[in-house]
């Protein structure tokens, strides 16, 4: 199935009707998180029932950021450590697609493909350029960091895909994917879908800190790789009312990211909704209603980190996910790549029974 303008994207990727294929990825730079769980992986659960999904692990993209030879050394563990979080949260290589880009070489073809229909203005438009370049604080972004949104389409179209789930921020970028497949079937005959972006109401995750949004480079985040201490520290720390100066003063409950936590990962509403009512009325302090969202967390968490204990105890686990996904993907990449040099005549085939190669020279004669 492929969007059109009309649709409602949220209610329909929550339907149980099939999508078609769906590609999203993940940069290696590091573990996930709960807002990772809350704006991407749960999404996924989902769409891994209703639509053939490939996660593409983007180790190209990360070299836009980690250039030096300690962050690259880090990536390989990264990589390792996000196929388990994928694992353990209920994601399924029996039903969805894992690989990682660089094992599938032919992206890099069609990114150079690509690159030839989008001119340097366009590829600098991008809305999220700039802030990359601030927020790694980029003295002198590379050109690879200008083309990384040509490389996300290369990624999508690579696996013609048809839907592409985004945060907000992003749908420039399917955008430019989107006029990319359109120019190339244009030019040279319909090869690629033109994918939708997949925007569903999903609402950030505050840091630890109250800023808006979890990061692992604010480090405000919880992993789901934590443990049940580290957990606890980290609820400790976290922000609260800050006009609140007593247990006994009445406080704020709208946009306290304790309550958001609660919120969103206790599964015990009448505890919510009585931490709410006491807190309003002054008669709860913030350490109480912080140990009760420890005790909420660590029970969201205690099932996933289980699995993953069960999942890294073998060594051959992620090697053999990552393996099949790769003979999967580079079978899609080498199909889509034959479709497209068929279509711009990049499909060369010389047959040496025909050549029209000169005579040789007889012996003894003049040789240039």
């Amino acid at each position: 199935m492929i969007w059109d303008g009309s649709d409602d994207l949220d209610s329909v990727s929550r339907s149980t009707e099939k999508i078609g294929r769906v590609l999203t990825g993940d940069r290696p730079t590091g573990r996930l998180h709960l807002g990772h769980y809350v704006g991407t992986l749960k999404e996924r659960i989902r769409l891994q029932e209703v639509a053939e999904l490939f996660i593409v692990l983007a180790d190209y993209h990360a070299l836009t950021t980690e250039r030096t030879a300690g962050q690259l050394a880090r990536v390989a563990e990264n990589l390792r450590e996000i196929v388990l979080d994928y694992l353990s949260v209920g994601i399924d290589p029996k039903k969805t697609t894992i690989y990682v880009q660089s094992e599938v070489p032919e992206v890099c073809e069609l990114q150079l493909i690509f690159s030839m229909l989008v001119s340097v203005a366009e590829a600098q438009r991008v809305p999220t350029l700039k802030d990359l370049i601030r927020v790694h604080g980029l003295t002198s972004p590379s050109m690879g960091l200008l083309g990384y949104p040509i490389l996300q389409s290369a990624d999508i179209l690579l696996m013609r895909a048809e839907t592409v789930p985004v945060g907000r921020d992003q749908e420039p970028h399917i955008e430019l994917c989107r006029e990319i497949a359109r120019r190339f079937n244009n030019l040279y005959g319909k090869v690629f879908p033109e994918p939708r972006a997949l925007i569903g109401e999903v609402p950030l995750l505050v840091g630890i800190d109250g800023k808006e949004k979890m990061s692992k480079t604010l480090g405000n985040a919880i992993y789901l790789t934590d443990t049940a201490q580290e957990v606890g520290n980290k609820v400790m720390r976290m922000y609260t009312d800050p006009k609140r100066i007593h247990p006994t003063d009445p406080g704020t409950v709208e946009g306290n990211p304790v309550f958001i936590y609660h919120e969103t990962f206790n599964t015990d509403r009448a505890e919510v909704e009585e931490l709410k009512q006491r807190y309003r009325a002054g008669r709860v302090g913030d350490v109480e209603v912080k140990m009760r969202l420890e005790a909420a967390l660590n029970r969201f968490l205690g099932p996933i980190r289980a699995a993953r204990g069960r999942y890294a105890a073998d060594p051959e686990t992620v090697p053999s996910i990552l393996s099949a996904g790769r003979t999967r993907a580079r079978r899609e990449a080498a199909e889509t790549l034959r479709l497209a040099r068929q279509a711009m005549r990049l499909d060369y085939r010389f047959d040496p029974a025909k050549s029209t190669a000169p005579p040789s020279q007889p012996e003894g004669s003049d040789r240039a």
